[in-house]
């Protein structure tokens, strides 16, 4: 149905990918031969095909539950220690779930994944253009709450693209996911190609440039609400899903591991709507729509109370 698949960013808000794809995927035969990612999105990308999300997620609960801040302020004090802990526990969880016998997994089975960073305006320095790029995205996220953003590359920003299976080993993907996830103060720093990045998503957190134009058939998966656009909606020949409602989790909550689950079931549910909606009809009108200009399409309705199976324990075997 589908022949690519683009992932928003989004942090730990990508879980929702994670939940929706684990319905969805099986019921349509979903084989994209393309997928799209950035910042933990791309991260998702890898995860489905390299492990198991509900695996994942008994790490999170493994790691995070002795994690008690999002900040250790006085590490200001101490020589060598990270005041923010989430970079080295994103590393850890990057380099466990993805890395030796999942990686060979991940280069057997894997489509064609796509991962976007950005690069920094060759004029400026790093902390600049970090500053710069947040106030961008701010700018574009909540002042002009835009879609596709278009500011930071005005502003002369750019995004680059490489391979998942041009990745020699582990440790390269691994780099390669932290530079698409690069958000200072997070994370320190990360270069790529000798040059230091940004989070791709700075410069879009839905990174549609990544894949081929339509009329490829296109499903695109985001992170965030965007209330002037239906559930479901068709844009430029492409097909749009977005979480119901607010994701429960925040990008950087690296201490509750519990709303990372309820994020995988809000995703979980969303695909239980979206299977119903395809049972309807709705994507051929959205596409319809779509392939014009942006026209919503009447949102999927209902309320699904869908959770995980007693078949898929992962909530009690993480605890």
């Amino acid at each position: 149905m589908f022949e690519q698949v683009v992932l928003a960013g989004g942090g730990h808000r990508c879980w929702w990918q994670a939940g929706f794809w684990d319905v969805v995927a099986p019921r349509i035969a979903l084989r994209p031969k393309v997928i799209a990612g950035v910042s933990a999105g791309a991260g998702i990308a890898c995860l489905l095909y390299a492990n198991d999300a509900r695996e994942a997620i008994r790490f999170c609960y493994r790691t995070m539950s002795s994690n008690r801040k999002n900040a250790y302020w006085l590490n200001l004090f101490r020589p060598g220690e990270r005041v923010f802990p989430q970079y080295a526990i994103y590393r850890s969880a990057l380099k466990t779930l993805l890395g030796g016998s999942h990686f060979s997994q991940l280069q057997r089975d894997a489509p064609e994944i796509r991962v976007v960073y950005a690069r920094i305006p060759r004029h400026l320095e790093f902390r600049s253009a970090a500053l710069l790029s947040l106030f961008a995205d701010q700018f574009d996220k909540y002042g002009k709450k835009t879609l596709h953003p278009d500011f930071a590359t005005r502003l002369g920003f750019t995004t680059e693209v490489e391979l998942v299976k041009d990745c020699p080993n582990d440790d390269d993907l691994v780099s390669l996911i932290l530079a698409s996830s690069c958000t200072p103060p997070f994370t320190p720093v990360v270069y790529r190609r000798g040059r230091p990045v940004l989070d791709g998503g700075m410069v879009d957190s839905i990174p549609v440039a990544a894949v081929d134009p339509a009329p490829v058939p296109t499903l695109v998966l985001t992170t965030r609400r965007y209330p002037e656009y239906a559930q479901i909606f068709g844009l430029q020949g492409r097909i749009y899903v977005q979480p119901s409602r607010q994701i429960p989790v925040s990008s950087w909550d690296y201490t509750a591991p519990e709303l990372i689950e309820q994020t995988f079931v809000l995703g979980r549910e969303d695909g239980e709507s979206f299977l119903r909606a395809i049972g309807r009809g709705a994507l051929q009108r959205a596409q319809r729509e779509g392939e014009a200009e942006y026209a919503p399409m009447v949102g999927t309705g209902g309320e699904v109370r869908g959770t995980v199976s007693d078949e898929d324990p992962y909530r009690e075997e993480s605890r």
